[in-house]
C-alpha cells in the first residue's frame, strides 16, 4: 500500500512540474502592436501618459530604449509619451529563436537608463524586465499603480 501511495505522489509531482514549467515557456502569439494593446487594456485612457504612442525599435534607436545593442532580437516596439518629462517607457522585444533570454534580460536591466527623460526618472529597483517565452518586456514607469497593472497584464498574456 505504501508503494502505491509513493507512486501516486510521484506521478502527481511530475504532472505538476510539467504543468508549471510548460506554461512559462510558451511564446506569446500576435503582433507586438496587438500585445502592447493587451498590456495597456486595464489602464483607462485618462490614466495613460499624454501623447502615448508606439515606436518601432531598430538599430538606430535601440540603445535609447534598451540601453544596449547586444540583443539577438527579431523585432521590438516601444510605448512612450510624446512629452519628454514623463517617466514612462514600455518596450516589448521578440527574441530570435535560440537567443539567451536570461542574458538579454540581464543586459537590459543593467544597461537601460532609468533617467533618460528630462528632469524625471525611475528608481533602478522599479525597473521591471521579464519574459514569456521569446517575448521580453521592459517596464520603466514612475507611477507604481500603473507599473503594477502593466506587469500583471503581461503576466496574464
Amino acid at each position: 500500500m505504501k508503494i502505491m501511495k509513493k507512486i501516486s505522489l510521484f506521478l502527481m509531482l511530475v504532472v505538476t512540474l510539467f504543468t508549471f514549467t510548460g506554461c512559462g515557456n510558451k511564446n506569446v502569439e500576435g503582433t507586438l502592436e496587438e500585445i502592447m494593446t493587451k498590456v495597456y487594456a486595464d489602464i483607462p485612457e485618462e490614466s495613460r501618459p499624454m501623447m502615448l504612442g508606439n515606436t518601432v525599435v531598430d538599430s538606430e534607436n535601440i540603445e535609447y530604449y534598451l540601453g544596449t545593442k547586444d540583443i539577438d532580437y527579431k523585432e521590438a516596439l516601444a510605448s512612450e509619451s510624446g512629452v519628454g518629462s514623463i517617466a514612462h517607457s514600455v518596450v516589448l522585444v521578440r527574441l530570435n529563436d535560440g537567443a539567451d533570454t536570461e542574458k538579454v534580460m540581464k543586459a537590459i536591466k543593467d544597461k537601460v537608463d532609468p533617467r533618460k527623460w528630462i528632469c524625471v526618472g525611475v528608481e533602478k529597483e522599479d525597473i521591471i524586465v521579464k519574459n514569456k517565452g521569446n517575448l521580453v518586456i521592459l517596464i520603466m514607469v514612475e507611477d507604481q499603480e500603473t507599473r503594477t497593472k502593466l506587469e500583471t497584464a503581461f503576466d496574464n498574456l
